[in-house]
C-alpha cells in the first residue's frame, strides 16, 4: 500500500490520502500552520496508539477477556542532542480484568507491529519520480 502526501499553497496544510481514506495533517498557528491537522510527530506517535490498543482488543478478544476499552496516552520526546526519540506510553485499560489479564495485556501492547518496526533500525529510500 502507497500512503500519498500532498502539500499545495496554504501554508503547511497537507492532505494524506491511501486508496480509500484521507487524513490531513498541517502545523500549529504559532509556528505559520493553520492547525487544521495533527503534526507529523503527532501522527508519528497516533500510528504508535492505535497500533498497541488494535493489539490490545484483538488479543483480548481471542482470550474471551473482558478488556471493554484500551486507551493510549502517547508522548513522543526527540532528543536530537543525543539522536534518539524516546515513546512514553500509559495505558489505561477498562474492563473486569484480573490481575493476571492486565500484566498479560500490558506485555501484548509491546508487541504491537508499529512498536516493533519502530524498535528496529530503518532505512530510506528517497528518489525523483518522472
Amino acid at each position: 500500500m502507497t500512503v500519498t502526501s500532498r502539500i499545495e499553497q496554504t501554508p503547511y496544510e497537507t492532505h494524506i490520502s491511501t486508496d480509500t481514506q484521507v487524513i490531513v495533517a498541517d502545523e500549529p498557528t504559532d509556528v505559520g500552520g493553520g492547525d487544521r491537522g495533527m503534526t507529523p510527530n503527532d501522527l508519528l506517535a497516533a500510528s504508535l496508539g492505535a497500533c498497541t490498543v488494535i493489539t490490545l482488543r484483538m488479543y483480548a478478544d481471542r482470550k474471551g477477556w473482558p478488556l471493554t476499552a484500551a486507551v493510549a496516552h502517547v508522548d513522543l520526546d526527540n532528543d536530537r542532542q543525543a539522536g534518539r526519540a524516546n515513546f512514553r506510553l500509559r495505558l489505561v485499560l477498562t474492563g473486569d480484568l484480573t490481575t493476571e489479564q492486565r500484566g498479560r495485556l500490558l506485555e501484548i501492547a509491546d508487541k504491537c507491529p508499529i512498536h516493533k518496526l519502530l524498535e528496529n533500525p530503518v532505512g530510506f529510500t528517497t528518489t525523483l519520480a518522472d
